[in-house]
């Protein structure tokens, strides 16, 4: 299976970095792993919802020029379906049954994703009703990606 990650900004934090890498190595042995970043835009703290709408529809043309035609597009989004990991591990096994051989995590920017991202996603995934920072988002993501490749390879994971 290929997964790709879309994801909006760039990863400053070396802890963050360190992260992202311990978890892509590990991946590797399960999957074909891509990370694909699209530049994300700077918001004023005080941004109009016309501007903080403006800038997410910026960023939807950048995730959309990352968006395979054949892939399964996974949004991750607040208002979306909560997996427990048994859960996202099934969900992703039962993909690949379906012949899903790419799949395409989507995470968003500080602001979210446009309503034109949601749409296009094939499905709507919560990690919590908690507000993570997008950047720690993809730690959590591929954490989670990792320990259901362990769950789907019948091997032991911690609980």
């Amino acid at each position: 299976m290929k997964i790709s990650i879309i994801a909006v900004g760039r990863i400053k934090e070396k802890y963050l970095k360190d992260a992202v890498s311990e978890y892509s190595k590990r991946l590797s042995r399960y999957c074909k792993l891509a990370i694909l970043e699209a530049e994300d835009e700077q918001t004023p703290d005080k941004a109009s919802e016309a501007l903080r709408e403006q800038i997410k529809e910026k960023e939807a043309k950048r995730i959309f020029h990352h968006i395979a035609q054949d892939s399964y597009v996974i949004a991750l989004d607040i208002k979306g379906q909560k997996l427990d990991s048994e859960g996202f591990a099934g969900h992703l096994k039962e993909l690949t049954v379906r012949g899903h051989s790419h799949v395409q995590f989507i995470i968003g920017g500080s602001l979210g994703l446009h309503p034109s991202v949601l749409a296009r996603a094939d499905y709507l995934l919560s990690f919590s009703d908690l507000t993570f920072p997008h950047q720690l988002m993809r730690v959590i993501l591929l954490e989670q990606t990792y320990r259901g490749c362990r769950i789907n390879a019948g091997e032991p994971y911690h609980k």
